[in-house]
């Protein structure tokens, strides 16, 4: 290449890297402007349809409305973060780029021929160019930069606001929770508590009407056996897998996979009239976590601004056996972080093992109950650096507690001893924050936990902590957890994919597609079928080995609950309350879309003959 050719060739990338630059800091400009013209913390549309719905409380579709906005107005700003970052690299490589051109430039320039004659003021021209175009570029430069850097602060700023709400005042020294409506409302509102099976019990255990029950006749009620499984059990007794498989321990059920061994699940219900509905309660505290289920009881929490509790019911009869508060843990911070209402306090599903319950909140802390609602252990894991609120649930077995922990700040999971909340292993995490759960699958007769992160799909041993195989998979806010069977693990995500992969060392996509992603509903796997849920009312079957899509349904509502399988279909409920049960089958044949009468987030619990499913107002026992 001859000298011309090469002065020819920088001047035209000098010139091609200048207009990259330029239009790339217009836009980073624009793009903060923008940003500043609408703050994600102040959105006047939310606050506009938060007040509406302050006065009409029981107005689903406005609710639903706020939710859309909501999601958009996240999207829309996680999309400008993702846009600052990599206009800021690519300013920063442009810029990079035009002075090496440019220096290479004069360089080659400097060495033909003899220069021609110049005069003084042509030279004082060019100087002058010269500076007041190195001068407007460096300062377009330098304020697309600021303007970057100072963009990207607005997760920190929400994630140090504290809620500063004042307590009710208290007006006795026992808080009163209403657990059953009291016969007026019943008569009106609850035609389901007119039925035999929710009649409430009295202290004594007869039949009788009961409109309120408190925290401390809750307690001494608990003391009375109601049947001889929700007697205290031993801590010598060593459950093994059939007993968790008779029970719904965790987020999803047996190991976190999504489908149930009981049978006789009811397909038919409705809320609002009553039919198949045993008993219906009110919880006290609110919550998205699900219902776990151990024997003869019943466990959820929930949590807000006051109080973080969790709650054991009867699962028979809905009776309140006992709710005890979440307090007196080191290092539990004075007021809890700021969530956003889709998330809560509450968020993730809870895990029992037969000896204990084991709860966790946005807070950090972690806690265990004995079954009579006696605290065993608590500590602090430290406030998660989360800017919607930790959501990813617990996971129990061979006595440990395995948690989740990607914030922020780092991703990180650990296992703490059951008996004593010990760490057992805790292992740092090449990963950015996520909100799904880890899930158990078993190879090799050893158990992995698997989790589900940006940018890792990763399994580690149960035991040690070890890092056995990861793959690099997905992108973006990580909140549904993967499915396994068959020796296949498969993940999704909403701007990332959906991947079938072999979990060992050095693992590879068996298969992979983009067309139908979750963005917070996991999938579920089930006799050589995928199944996906999307928030946008899509659901989707696939061929597991090889990715063929069957069938793809679409409903009114999206969903944010996890398709569960049990007795061969499938059942999940929308946002609206409508459980869609479909056969677990190449066909996704529609069996019932019974109706809950109120809106659903959390997942249904199994047991033989019936279903447990939380809503957002009441806990129900569906049975025929």
């Amino acid at each position: 290449m001859n000298q011309e050719t090469k002065i020819k060739l920088t001047y035209r990338v000098a010139v091609v890297s200048g207009i990259f630059c330029g239009v790339v800091a217009l836009l980073l400009l624009l793009n903060f402007w923008h940003m500043k013209q609408h703050e994600p913390l102040e959105s006047a549309t939310i606050k506009a349809l938060v007040s509406r719905l302050a006065e009409e409380p029981n107005n689903d579709e406005l609710k639903q409305e706020i939710r859309s906005f909501d999601l958009l107005a996240r999207k829309a700003y996680f999309t400008s973060r993702w846009q600052i970052k990599t206009g800021t690299y690519l300013l920063l490589f442009g810029g990079i780029l035009l002075a090496i051109s440019l220096k290479i430039y004069t360089d080659l320039r400097a060495r033909i021929g003899q220069p021609e004659e110049i005069t003084e003021e042509l030279l004082k021209a060019r100087a002058n160019a010269q500076y007041w175009l190195l001068l407007t570029g460096g300062l377009v430069l330098g304020l697309a930069l600021t303007a970057a850097y100072l963009s990207n602060d607005f997760l920190k700023e929400y994630q140090q606001m504290a809620v500063n709400e004042v307590p009710a005042e208290v007006s006795s020294d026992v808080e009163v929770i209403e657990v059953f409506p009291s016969e007026q409302q019943a008569s009106k509102t609850d035609p389901v508590q007119e039925t035999e099976p929710s009649t409430p019990l009295t202290t004594e255990g007869q039949p009788g009407t009961q409109e309120a029950v408190s925290i401390e006749q809750s307690v001494s009620e608990s003391a009375q056996p109601v049947s001889e499984s929700a007697q205290p059990v031993s801590a010598s007794i060593v459950y093994g897998i059939e007993d968790f498989k008779k029970n719904h321990s965790t987020f999803r059920g047996y190991l976190g996979q999504g489908v149930s061994f009981h049978k006789n699940i009811p397909v038919q219900w409705n809320g609002t009239s009553g039919e198949n509905i045993k008993w219906k309660v009110a919880f006290s505290r609110p919550g998205y976590n699900s219902p776990v289920i151990w024997g003869d009881k019943l466990f959820i929490s929930g949590g807000d601004s006051q109080a973080r509790v969790v709650a054991c019911y009867n699962r028979h009869t809905g009776q309140l056996l006992w709710e005890s508060e979440v307090k007196d843990i080191p290092g539990s911070p004075a007021s809890p972080p700021r969530v956003t209402d889709d998330t809560g306090l509450a968020a993730p599903t809870m895990s029992v093992d037969g000896h204990r319950v084991y709860a966790i909140f946005a807070t950090g802390d972690i806690i265990a109950f004995d079954l009579e609602g006696k605290k065993v252990w608590g500590r602090n894991l430290g406030v998660p650096n989360n800017h919607y609120g930790h959501s990813s649930s617990l996971l129990v077995w061979e006595n440990r507690v395995v948690v989740q922990y990607d914030t922020n700040t780092k991703g990180r999971m650990l296992a703490l001893s059951t008996v004593t909340g010990e760490t057992l292993w805790d292992v740092d995490r090449s990963v950015h924050i996520s909100w799904a759960s880890p899930t158990l699958i078993e190879l090799d007769g050893k158990m992995q936990v698997v989790t589900s992160s940006d940018p890792y799909v990763s399994g580690y041993d149960l035991e040690t902590g070890a890092e056995l195989w990861k793959v690099e998979a997905m992108m973006g806010e990580v909140a549904p957890s993967i499915a396994f069977d068959d020796g296949v693990v498969f993940a999704t995500n909403e701007y990332a994919r959906l991947i079938a992969v072999k979990p060992e060392p050095g693992a590879g996509f068996i298969w992979e597609d983009d067309e139908y992603l979750a963005e917070v509903a996991s999938p579920v796997a089930y006799k050589g079928l995928l199944y996906i849920a999307t928030s946008y009312g899509v659901l989707v079957c696939y061929d597991a080995k090889t990715g063929e899509k069957y069938w793809e349904k679409e409903f009114n509502e999206g969903f944010y609950s996890s398709p569960m399988i049990a007795d061969g279909n499938l059942y999940i409920i929308d946002m609206g309350g409508i459980t869609h049960i479909l056969k677990a089958d190449k066909t996704g044949t529609i069996i019932g879309e019974p109706e809950l009468g109120e809106g659903g987030f959390a997942l249904p619990a199994f047991a033989d003959g019936v279903i447990y499913l939380r809503g957002t107002e009441h806990l129900y026992c569906i049975g025929e």
